[in-house]
């Protein structure tokens, strides 16, 4: 029978196959194994005589520790898939085998594959499987961030670059290769993430770096914003990132020759102290990132514990403050998008916490389940007053229905008649800030 081939290789990988051992010993393949790589094997399984039995792949080696790398319940007449790998500490040679003592007389096993990554294809590995998962479920994706302008946060080899021009090559060639993969995928791009407290590129390529960089990925995904990403740009009244500066950067990079067309796109990180927001100067510096028109996103929100952990209510003082700041955010009518810096304590976050090492929602998640609910559209079904209206063409029923506030969004509007069971009509209907204060739906049924 032919089976299917278990890995697929993409560019870049290398594939070793390994033969099944035809003999009366277990089944065994001696391979070498290079230190810091990560290897995923396969093989489709058979028992022979057997009816079910647990078998595994292991690994041994003389410099090298056993363990197991995989294991499946094969069955005697049908084939199971076993998948699993190893990370090995150490550059040998290692025999990978059946374990439970099975000699290749009581089991069948083929297409092996034990397959190479390094670390940055592993990493992309990863990338692919969340962009499907991503697109799977219609999650938005903002991409952050194309370049960074602090030179702290260079990979190692860019730093060493010192001739403008191959730091250029280099940068064109990042952003079109990470741009061009993702064009129409994401709702929006971190051009240049904190081109205002730092200035790599443009030490490097010139004053101009930035809009040269912006006007580039325009025309490579022209289509969604292209936005700057700062600090300190909500939560204090002065500094390098004040609203004043984010404007005045985003007006200069669209003003540069050629980029007029550029849709911009204002991002404020929001890193709050555990103090009293000042809402206020919040509301004020978000007016002023907002006067241009493009839309601003809070991309970064959180807070520490405050010192004085003193409860409100039945809340701590932190959850106050940042449900204070939330509101006041998705209030704005500039204000487009609202990204938490935040998560379960078990990936690392150690400020906003939204669920502890079990799991289970802390105050903070509490809160954010709180307000997604709050501020999400309900279902809701709005009956129709009707009255008869007379001319001199023709009798027609015209119906008025209240007024309905909606948020803003994409929504699905069904009509349905009750007297009249099978007889429908539905329509999309987008509400947006600049749809206006009132909209009038007016729809005909002709019966």
């Amino acid at each position: 029978m032919e089976l299917p081939q278990t890995i697929n290789t993409g560019e870049g990988f290398q594939e070793l196959k390994i033969k099944e051992n035809k003999g009366n010993g277990k089944v065994v393949e001696r391979v070498s194994l290079q230190k810091g790589n990560v290897y995923s094997i396969s093989a489709w399984i058979k028992l022979r005589n057997e009816k079910e039995r647990a078998v595994r792949i292991t690994l041994r080696g003389k410099n090298v520790r056993y363990f197991d790398g995989g294991q499946v319940m094969a069955k005697k007449g049908c084939w199971s898939l076993l998948k699993g790998g190893f990370i090995v500490n150490v550059s040998a040679p290692v025999d990978i085998s059946s374990s439970d003592g099975l000699a290749a007389a009581e089991i069948n096993v083929q297409n092996v594959r034990l397959q190479r990554f390094n670390k940055t294809q592993w990493r992309l590995q990863q990338d692919q499987v969340i962009e499907k998962l991503a697109e799977k479920n219609k999650v938005l994706v903002k991409g952050h961030t194309v370049l960074w302008d602090d030179k702290k946060w260079q990979p190692i080899w860019v730093k060493s670059i010192t001739d403008p021009e191959g730091l250029r090559n280099v940068t064109l060639n990042r952003i079109n290769s990470i741009m061009r993969r993702y064009k129409g995928r994401l709702i929006g791009w971190d051009v240049m993430n904190e081109n205002l407290h730092y200035s790599y590129y443009e030490d490097m390529l010139g004053k101009n770096a930035s809009a040269m960089i912006y006007s580039l990925a325009s025309k490579i995904d022209p289509n969604v914003p292209l936005f700057i990403n700062e600090y300190n740009t909500i939560e204090y009244a002065k500094g390098v990132g004040s609203p004043i500066n984010v404007k005045n950067k985003m007006e200069e990079i669209v003003s540069y020759p050629g980029n007029m067309n550029i849709k911009g796109g204002i991002g404020a990180q929001a890193h709050f102290v555990p103090a009293q927001p000042n809402l206020p100067y919040m509301r004020s510096a978000l007016d002023t990132l907002g006067s241009l028109g493009f839309p601003v996103w809070l991309t970064e929100v959180d807070m520490p514990k405050c010192p004085d952990q003193a409860s409100h209510g039945s809340v701590s003082v932190m959850v106050k403050y940042m449900e204070e700041v939330l509101r006041e955010a998705y209030s704005h009518p500039g204000v487009e998008g609202i990204i938490l810096y935040a998560g379960p304590e078990m990936s690392g976050f150690n400020k906003l916490t939204l669920a502890d090492k079990d799991f289970n929602n802390t105050e903070a998640g509490d809160l954010t389940d709180k307000l997604l609910q709050e501020w999400q559209q309900e279902p809701a079904e709005i009956p129709v007053k009707y009255h008869e209206h007379n001319d001199e063409e023709q009798s027609r029923i015209i119906g008025f229905s209240p007024e309905v506030s909606l948020l803003h969004g994409h929504y699905t509007v069904i009509v349905t008649n009750p007297w009249m069971k099978n007889l429908s009509t539905s329509f999309r209907l987008e509400v947006t800030k600049e749809s206006g204060h009132l909209q009038v739906v007016q729809f005909e049924l002709d019966v």
